[in-house]
């Protein structure tokens, strides 16, 4: 049973879908992010999403800054829902994540999607001499989401904890969408404390351990992840999505098999996603011939 979001969550068309690049290789430059965007809003897609990485596996290639690429799929669109997945919180600073997603839900009218976690701390934080310990890192992340949140409100901010401070700041404008944007948490799952943590926020990324990226997860820990997380939720009756993702056939049929059973267990976005162990996960034609092949269809079997 899906969480108690809407009424039609447990429906299979009632789930959006999403392409997922990685801010790297071909999609390090604005251009071709911004085609992509255009290409994947006229096929039908719900959403495009980009990865927030400053490097990946040490390999020399060229990568661009995600909220750049992401301001120039904004002006290319009208309707698709726009994001990183994820921004690792605790590596930067809240008060400049705060003013860059209120700048792009505003360049958009509203479309912004904030996905948020921990990030890859043995490459992205130790590269760079950041700390890596966990605990920290998660302090770093709760401390800095409840304070992105409290600058979106455009009123002044008073905070003093462990690892940030505000002295009486407002930041202004706010994101269009009220009372914030969408904030969805990733973490891996069978680790039950990020997904607790989204709970108290309106989305969860889980990725499984026992599926790569590019890889359907196992409907029954699906399941698992959504009931865990409906035991946390503080707000019930608030919107709440669950995001899984893979590489998914173009074929109805194959498509309905595949995904449906990922919507029965409370899945309500399907994030497309290349396969990080296969070439293409970073060449624009690659992408751009499932983008253009259009969202899952997961329609009933008689084509209805």
């Amino acid at each position: 049973m899906a969480l108690p979001v809407r009424a039609a969550d447990a429906h299979h068309d009632a789930m959006r879908f999403s392409v997922n690049i990685p801010n790297f290789g071909d999609f390090a430059d604005a251009r071709t992010v911004a085609s992509l965007a255009r290409t994947a809003e006229e096929a039908g897609w719900d959403g495009l999403f980009v990865w927030d990485h400053v490097v990946h596996d040490k390999r020399p290639r060229p990568f661009g800054d995600p909220w750049i690429l992401l301001a120039a799929a904004a002006l290319a669109t009208s309707r698709i829902r726009l994001g990183a997945l994820v921004t690792p919180v605790p590596r930067r600073r809240p008060e400049q994540l705060a003013r860059q997603v209120a700048t792009l839900d505003r360049l958009s009218g509203g479309r912004v999607v904030f996905g948020a976690g921990l990030g890859a701390p043995d490459e992205e934080y130790e590269s760079f001499g950041e700390p890596v310990d966990p605990v920290l890192l998660a302090e770093r992340l709760d401390e800095g989401l409840a304070l992105i949140d409290r600058y979106w409100s455009g009123e002044a901010v008073v905070h003093t904890g462990p690892h940030y401070r505000a002295d009486d700041v407002a930041l202004l404008p706010t994101p269009v969408q009220r009372p914030r944007p969408p904030v969805w948490i990733a973490g891996y799952w069978p680790n039950r404390r990020p997904m607790r943590r989204a709970a108290r926020w309106d989305g969860a990324v889980p990725l499984f351990a026992s599926a790569n990226h590019g890889y359907a997860p196992d409907p029954g820990e699906v399941r698992d992840v959504v009931a865990h997380i409906r035991r946390h939720r503080t707000a019930p009756d608030r919107p709440f999505d669950v995001v899984v993702g893979g590489a998914s056939p173009t074929a109805a049929g194959a498509a309905r098999d595949m995904l449906g059973p990922l919507a029965d267990a409370g899945a309500t976005w399907w994030d497309e996603r290349r396969p990080i162990d296969r070439d293409g996960l970073d060449r624009f034609a690659d992408v751009l011939r499932r983008v253009e092949a259009g969202p899952p269809r997961l329609g009933r079997a008689d084509g209805r």
